[in-house]
C-alpha cells in the first residue's frame, strides 16, 4: 500500500542559484502538499550516511561534497500516488534527458548537479523522510 508521501530535497545548486521558491512553487501547483520542511546544510557525515547505497561507485566522494558545500531545503510531501508523480515531476537525473517543463530540465546545471532528489520508492521515501525529520517535525 501505497504511503501517499514522499521525500525531497532541493540541492545546493539549485539554492545558491536562486530556485528555491520556483522549484517549491511548481511543487505545489503540482498538486503535493508539503508536510514537513527545513532550510539546512548537511554535515559530511550526515551526506555520506544518507548516501551511503553508493559508498563504492567513482561518484561517492564528489556526491558527498557537492551536496556539503551549501544548504539544502529538505521536504515530505504528501499526494496521492506522491512517489510516482513527483518522480514524473522532477524528470530524468540527466537534466538533457528530462522532459521540458520537468524540474531538472528548468533547474538543474547538469548530471551531477541535478537540482533535486526525489525517493524512488514508498520505503525509501519514509527511510529518508525520517533521516531528516522526527515525528514532531512532520504534519
Amino acid at each position: 500500500m501505497s504511503t501517499h508521501r514522499t521525500f525531497t530535497m532541493i540541492k545546493p545548486d539549485a539554492v545558491v542559484n536562486g530556485h528555491t521558491g520556483a522549484i517549491l512553487e511548481k511543487i505545489a501547483a503540482s498538486g503535493f502538499k508539503i508536510v514537513a520542511m527545513k532550510y539546512t546544510q548537511l554535515s559530511l557525515r550526515d551526506a555520506q550516511e544518507f548516501y551511503a547505497i553508493h559508498k563504492e561507485r567513482p561518484f561517492f566522494g564528489e556526491l558527498v561534497a557537492f551536496m556539503t558545500r551549501g544548504p539544502i531545503v529538505s521536504a515530505i510531501l504528501e499526494k496521492e500516488n506522491a512517489v510516482e508523480d513527483f518522480r514524473a515531476l522532477i524528470g530524468a537525473t540527466n537534466p538533457a534527458e528530462a522532459a521540458e517543463g520537468t524540474i531538472r530540465k528548468m533547474f538543474a546545471t547538469n548530471i551531477a548537479e541535478n537540482a533535486v532528489h526525489g525517493s524512488d520508492s514508498d520505503e525509501n521515501a519514509a527511510i529518508e523522510g525520517a533521516f531528516h525529520f522526527s515525528g514532531r517535525e512532520i504534519y
